[in-house]
C-alpha cells in the first residue's frame, strides 16, 4: 500500500491573503463560501462607497478560502480555475497550496462532514458567542495526506462521479424549465375560458387540529398523518410520515381517500398552495390542519387537472388573494373555496395533465437517480480517504497527464 504522511494543514498550504484598498469609483465581485462544502455564494458587484469596509480579500482561483463566522457549518471550500476578480470581507482568509497538495485534492476534502465536524469543534460557543475559527487554529488540523500521484488518481475517479452527477442535475433543471413552460403554455391557452368555484366541484375540508382535550378521550386511536413538510409542489414526500393519536370518528372523517387534492395552506411564498393528489399510498392516513382537502364531487373535473392548475395558475393567484399576515402569504378554507378552476372539457383536462405529470414522473425518477449518484459518491470518497479502496499504479495509464 501508498504510504500517507500524517501532517498539519500548515505544513502544506500557506496563510496568504491579498488585501486591496477600497476605492469608492471601482466594482468589486463579492462573494462568500456556501455551508456543507457547496463552492462559493457569488452574491453579484458593489461599488466602494456600498461598503464600510476599507480594504477587501482579493480571492484567487485555487486557492482554499472558508467563512471564519460559519466554519461550524462546514462553509469552506476551494475557489475554481475558472474564477475572474473576486472579493470578500476580511472574515474570508485565504490560503495557498504548496507543492506537496493538490487543491483539487483538498477540494474533495471540503465535501466531507469529516472536515465539517473537525471545523465544527474549533469553533466553541453558541449563536451570536460562538467563537470564529482562527487562520492558525485552522492550520493545526491534521491529517493523512497520500502521495502526489495517489491525489490525482482519487481526483480524477471522483471527477468522473461528479461529471455524471452535475449531467444528472443538468437534465433535472431542464425537466423543471419544461414543466413550467407547459404550465404557461396551459394558463395562456386557458385564459378568458369560463371558470367555476373550486368549493362548486369539491368538497373543502381542513385537516385535524391538536386539542389537549382529545388526548384525554378514552378509545384513542393511532393513526399516519400528513403534515405540510408532506406537501410539496407536483408531488408528495411520504419519506416521513408522523403519526398522531385521535378519536375513530375524527379519523374516519379525516381519512384521505384516492383522488383527493391536497393544498398546502402556506406560510411564505415557496409552500403557498402547493400540492398533489392523493393515490392511496398510506392506509388510513389523514391530514392537519393547514394541509386543505378537496374531495371533487363533480364527474365533469378531473381531479389531476385540478391539482395542476393550483400548481401553476394558483402560484400568482393565492400569493394574490391569499391571507396576508405581517407580510406572510397564506389561504383559509374560504380563500381557497373561491379558486377558480377553468370550465374546460374533461378530454383537455386530462391531456394538460396528462403533459404536466408525465415531466413531473420524469423530473422525479431522475431526482431519485440523484439521490442515490450522491449517496454512492459520499460512499465511494470516504472509502478512498480512509484508504479502504486504493487506486493500483496501472491506473495512471488512464489519466490525461503522466503522473510522477
Amino acid at each position: 500500500m501508498t504510504d500517507w504522511d500524517e501532517t498539519t494543514l500548515g505544513k502544506i498550504m500557506a496563510l496568504d491573503i491579498d488585501a486591496v484598498e477600497v476605492e469608492a469609483d471601482t466594482a468589486y465581485e463579492i462573494v462568500g463560501v456556501l455551508n456543507r462544502g457547496r463552492g462559493l455564494l457569488y452574491r453579484g458587484p458593489i461599488n466602494g462607497t456600498e461598503t464600510s469596509y476599507k480594504t477587501l480579500n482579493r480571492i484567487a482561483p485555487g486557492q482554499v478560502v472558508y467563512s471564519r463566522l460559519k466554519a461550524f457549518e462546514g462553509a469552506i471550500t476551494v475557489t475554481p480555475a475558472s474564477l475572474g476578480d473576486a472579493y470578500a470581507s476580511q472574515e474570508f482568509p485565504t490560503f495557498t497550496c504548496g507543492g506537496r497538495l493538490i487543491p483539487e485534492y483538498f477540494a474533495l476534502l471540503t465535501t466531507t462532514p469529516r472536515l465539517w465536524d473537525t471545523l465544527q469543534n474549533l469553533s466553541t460557543g453558541m449563536g451570536g458567542r460562538r467563537e470564529r475559527v482562527k487562520p492558525k487554529d485552522f492550520l493545526t488540523i491534521r491529517m493523512s495526506l497520500p502521495p502526489l500521484a495517489a491525489q490525482q488518481r482519487i481526483v480524477h475517479v471522483m471527477a468522473a462521479v461528479d461529471a455524471h452527477v452535475d449531467a444528472l442535475a443538468d437534465e433535472i433543471a431542464k425537466t423543471d424549465t419544461i414543466w413550467w413552460a407547459l404550465a404557461a403554455e396551459m394558463i395562456e391557452g386557458l385564459e378568458g375560458v369560463r371558470t367555476v368555484r373550486l368549493d362548486s366541484i369539491a368538497e373543502i375540508s381542513g385537516g385535524l387540529t391538536k386539542n389537549r382535550k382529545d388526548f384525554e378521550q378514552p378509545d384513542l386511536i393511532e393513526v399516519p398523518y400528513l403534515r405540510v413538510a408532506n406537501v410539496l409542489r407536483r408531488y408528495l414526500d411520504l419519506r416521513e410520515i408522523a403519526t398522531i393519536k385521535t378519536s375513530p370518528a375524527k379519523a374516519d372523517a379525516l381519512r384521505l381517500l384516492p383522488g383527493d387534492v391536497l393544498f398546502n395552506e402556506g406560510g411564505d411564498k415557496d409552500k403557498l398552495g402547493r400540492g398533489d393528489v392523493w393515490k392511496g399510498q398510506i392506509e388510513n392516513c389523514i391530514h392537519q390542519n393547514h394541509v386543505f382537502r378537496a374531495r371533487v364531487t363533480d364527474p365533469g373535473f378531473d381531479p389531476r387537472f385540478v391539482s395542476a392548475w393550483g400548481n401553476t395558475f394558483g402560484q400568482r393567484w393565492f400569493e394574490t388573494f391569499g391571507t396576508q399576515t405581517t407580510g406572510i402569504a397564506s389561504i383559509n378554507k374560504a380563500t381557497l373555496s373561491r379558486f377558480p378552476i377553468p370550465g374546460v372539457a374533461l378530454d383537455a383536462q386530462r391531456g394538460w395533465a396528462d403533459r404536466l405529470y408525465s415531466a413531473v414522473a420524469t423530473h422525479r425518477v431522475l431526482s431519485a437517480e440523484l439521490a442515490d449518484l450522491s449517496l454512492f459518491r459520499s460512499a465511494l470518497l470516504a472509502a478512498l480517504l480512509n484508504r479502504e479502496i486504493e487506486i493500483s499504479d496501472s491506473y495512471d495509464a488512464l489519466l490525461p497527464e503522466a503522473v510522477s
